[in-house]
């Protein structure tokens, strides 16, 4: 045991370190309250902005998916992904932006 510790000196805290960091990774991280926080802020973000109308967002591991009212218009939509570009890292390819229906 003694002539591993020897061996083992200079990696103690190394091993140490990487150890810890692999316990870290396999604890819940808590993603989905942080998904619903995003959805909500950048919600309310895109719905204070002139033309989108009231603004729904939903977001996946695989995309963003805005509904709101101001979807018709063609450059209110390039602002929104513009936006959830710049604050999600989605391609534009990944964003997908729907009208409200009016009835709701």
């Amino acid at each position: 045991m003694k002539n591993l510790d020897n061996k083992l000196g200079a990696f103690k805290l190394p091993i140490l370190i990487f150890a810890l960091g692999l316990v870290l990774m396999l604890l819940p991280s808590g993603s989905q309250r942080t998904r619903e926080d995003t959805q909500n802020t950048l919600g309310e973000a895109l719905s204070l902005t002139q033309g989108v109308g009231e603004a729904y967002v939903l977001i996946s591991e695989s995309g963003v998916v805005v509904v709101c009212d101001g979807a018709q218009d063609a450059r209110v939509c390039m602002e929104i992904v513009r936006a959830v570009r710049s604050y999600t890292g989605f391609g534009a390819d990944k964003i997908t932006i729907l009208k409200r229906a009016t009835d709701q």
